[in-house]
C-alpha cells in the first residue's frame, strides 16, 4: 500500500511539473514574440564620412577595448588627388560586424557562446561561455572578430549593447561621428530615422550573395559599392 502511494505521489508530480513546465516554456515563447519587435541595424553613408576616425576612438573608450585590436575600422577606399579645378577625393567603408540575420559565426560555435539576440537582433557573445577556439573568427566572411588578449575570448562590435545601449543612448560611434555618417535604430520600424533614410536613398549590404543577410546598410559614395 505505502509502495503503490509512493508511485501514485511520484507520478502525479512528474505530471504536474511536466504540465507547469510545459505551460511556463509557452508563455516564455509567447512573451518573447510579443515583445520582439526591435531589429537593431546600422547605416553607414560613405558621402558624409571623412575618415576621422573619431567612432573608432570612442568606441575603443566607451567599451575599454584594449590596445592592438578594434571592434571597428574605417578603410580608405578611394583616393582621388586633387587638380587643378578639382577637389581631392576620398572614400571610406566601416568594417565591422554586420550584426547577420543568419550569422555564420554562431552556427559554428562549440558552446553556444556566440549567439544572436531574440529580442535585438544583435549578434554578440557570452564571453563566460567562449573558451577561444576561433571557430567563429574562421567562419565570419567579413573578417570582424578577434580574440580579446585581456580575456582570451572572441569579441567584436555589439552595437554597444552592455554599454550605451543599455543606458538608452545610442551606440558610441554615432555619437562621436562630427558629420553625422551613421544612422541607428530599429529596420523594422518605418518611422524610425534608418528605415527612412534607407528608403530615400540607394544603399547595398556587403557580401549579400552569401545569404548572410547584413544588417549594416551603406549608402555609396560618388564611385559606387565598394565591395569588401
Amino acid at each position: 500500500m505505502g509502495n503503490c502511494s509512493r508511485r501514485h505521489f511520484i507520478a502525479y508530480m512528474g505530471s504536474a511539473i511536466f504540465i507547469t513546465g510545459s505551460d511556463a516554456r509557452s508563455e516564455d515563447i509567447h512573451v518573447a514574440q510579443k515583445s520582439n519587435t526591435t531589429r537593431y541595424g546600422m547605416l553607414h553613408n560613405e558621402l558624409r564620412c571623412i575618415g576621422c576616425n573619431a567612432c573608432v576612438t570612442a568606441c575603443k573608450k566607451t567599451n575599454v577595448v584594449p590596445d592592438g585590436v578594434s571592434r571597428l575600422e574605417i578603410i580608405r577606399t578611394v583616393d582621388v588627388p586633387a587638380s587643378e579645378g578639382v577637389k581631392a577625393i576620398r572614400q571610406f567603408f566601416r568594417k565591422s560586424c554586420q550584426h547577420c540575420e543568419n550569422p555564420p559565426c554562431v552556427s559554428v560555435c562549440p558552446t553556444g557562446a556566440s549567439y544572436k539576440d531574440s529580442q535585438t537582433g544583435i549578434v554578440d557573445i557570452n564571453d563566460k561561455r567562449c573558451v577561444g577556439c576561433r571557430y567563429c573568427i574562421a567562419a565570419c566572411p567579413y573578417q570582424v572578430r578577434f580574440i580579446n588578449p585581456v580575456t582570451n575570448t572572441a569579441d567584436k562590435c555589439n552595437f554597444c549593447r552592455d554599454s550605451n545601449l543599455a543606458e538608452g543612448k545610442k551606440p558610441a560611434c554615432v555619437s562621436a561621428c562630427p558629420t553625422k555618417a551613421l544612422v541607428f535604430g530599429n529596420l523594422d520600424d518605418p518611422d524610425s530615422d534608418i528605415a527612412k533614410m534607407i528608403k530615400a536613398n540607394p544603399v547595398y549590404r556587403s557580401k549579400l550573395h552569401l545569404g548572410t543577410e547584413p544588417k549594416v546598410y551603406r549608402i555609396p559614395g560618388k564611385y559606387g559599392e565598394i565591395q569588401k
